[in-house]
């Protein structure tokens, strides 16, 4: 219960949704892309990685992640006991939209439909994201989630948490350091072509 908790508290949200954004050249939208299509590559393969949450405590889990053949990127954020039994899974698709110089990501686990949305940015050698969690249930919280020092096989996750739509924030509330375990990895087509 506490690990679920724990990511019950880890959630964000997507300014700016609905807003127009400038029209864009083909060529534009096709350099946005080849700019910003490796953001996330640091996230790719498999990682292990310890959590401390300001309110739940400490835990553990599984972080992996693979690029999709069509440039996609689709990740599964596990939390696992001393056992190594599941506490809680999630996975989360992030995919670039180059009218809006931006990435978006929607998460979702087997209870909570596609609500969870967010944007993501690149600041400099940082991703910034802001996501939106629990939204099914109610009681959504707002992340703002940095991952920093991004290393080839490390990097850290620090989030700042709103449970009152943004008025007030609780800085640090969930923290992650992961160290990789696998390879970066990308999965073939999924529908073959004979």
């Amino acid at each position: 219960m506490k690990a679920l908790l724990l990511v019950a508290a880890f959630a964000g949200t997507a300014p700016g949704l609905g807003q127009a954004a400038a029209k864009k050249t083909p060529e534009q939208l096709q350099a946005l892309f080849e700019l910003h299509k490796g953001d996330f590559d640091y996230l790719l393969g498999d990682w292990e990685f310890t959590a401390d949450n300001k309110q739940y405590g400490k835990s553990k889990g599984r972080w992996s992640a693979v690029r999709l053949a069509t440039g996609q990127i689709l990740d599964e954020y596990r939390l696992v006991g001393e056992k190594g039994e599941t506490f809680y899974v999630t996975s989360t698709i992030r995919n670039y939209d180059a009218v809006h110089d931006r990435w978006e990501l929607i998460g979702m686990d087997d209870r909570n439909g596609l609500q969870d949305f967010g944007t993501a940015q690149r600041a400099g050698q940082e991703m910034h994201i802001e996501q939106k969690f629990g939204v099914s249930g109610g009681s959504p919280t707002i992340m703002r989630i940095r991952y920093y020092n991004i290393q080839p096989n490390s990097f850290s996750w620090a989030a700042d948490q709103s449970a009152d739509n943004g008025k007030t924030w609780v800085k640090d509330q969930l923290r992650i350091e992961a160290k990789r375990v696998g390879p970066p990895r990308t999965l073939p087509p999924l529908a073959k072509t004979k």
